[in-house]
C-alpha cells in the first residue's frame, strides 16, 4: 500500500477517478467510482465515492466520546448532517476526512492544489462544532493496491480512468454517481464491454 507523506512520489494516477468496468465482479468494487489519493511504484490508495455508510456522524462522535448524548442532540445542523461513506474494504474501522484546502492541521496531507486528507481527531472536533472545511466527507475504510496491481487491473479492462471532478467527489447523491462519472467522459454504461480487448 502506498503510504502518505507530505513530500511523496506522485504517480500518474494521483488525483484520478477509477471507474469500475462492467466486468468487475468483486462486490467491493462493482459499479464504484474511486478517487485515487496516492499512487506510486509502491502501490496505490483511494476512496470509494459512491457507497453509503449506515453510521451517522453523531454516532461516530458518541463512539469516539467527543460528545455525550445531550451534546449530540444539540450539534449544529451541519454536523448532524455531515456525510459519512464507506471508503473501501481495508481498515473499515478507521476514519479519514477528505476535504477542501480551507482547513489545515499539522496532520493534513495535501492531495492536490484543492484537496487534503486528514485522519486525526482535530478535524472531527472542528466539524462537530460547525467549523472545519467548507467541503468535506468522512470515509470509513479505504481501497489499496500493491505494487503494480492497479496497473495490471487497468490493463486487464478492470477500470476506466479519468481526471477527477471535485464537484462529483463531494456530491451527496450517491445512487447515480457511477453513471455521472461515466457521463463526464462522454461514456454511457451500455457502451462498455465486459470483455477485455488487446491489440
Amino acid at each position: 500500500m502506498a503510504t502518505f507523506q507530505k513530500k511523496r512520489e506522485r504517480g500518474i494516477l494521483d488525483g484520478q477517478f477509477l471507474i469500475a468496468m462492467p466486468g468487475m465482479f468483486d462486490t467491493d468494487f462493482a459499479r464504484t467510482v474511486i478517487f485515487v489519493c496516492a499512487h506510486s511504484s509502491d502501490g496505490a490508495m483511494g476512496f470509494v465515492l459512491n457507497r453509503p455508510q449506515q453510521l451517522t456522524f453523531p454516532e461516530v462522535l458518541l463512539h469516539l466520546e467527543i460528545v455525550d448524548q445531550d451534546q449530540a442532540i444539540r450539534l449544529p445542523e451541519k454536523a448532524k448532517d455531515f456525510q459519512i461513506q464507506t471508503g473501501g474494504p481495508v481498515e473499515t474501522g478507521r476514519g479519514f476526512v477528505l476535504h477542501s484546502d480551507d482547513y489545515l492541521s499539522d496532520s493534513s496531507i495535501p492531495l492536490n492544489d484543492d484537496l487534503c486528507l486528514t485522519a486525526t481527531l482535530d478535524i472531527v472536533r472542528a466539524i462537530s462544532r460547525g467549523k472545519g472545511p467548507q467541503k468535506a466527507m468522512m470515509m470509513l475504510g479505504y481501497a489499496s493496491w500493491g505494487a503494480g496491481q492497479l496497473e495490471n487491473e487497468i490493463a486487464n479492462n478492470g477500470w476506466l480512468t479519468s481526471p477527477a471532478s471535485e464537484e462529483l467527489i463531494f456530491d451527496r447523491a450517491l445512487g447515480d454517481k457511477y453513471d455521472r462519472a461515466l457521463a463526464l467522459m462522454g461514456v454511457a454504461p451500455a457502451m462498455l464491454s465486459p470483455i477485455a480487448g488487446h491489440a
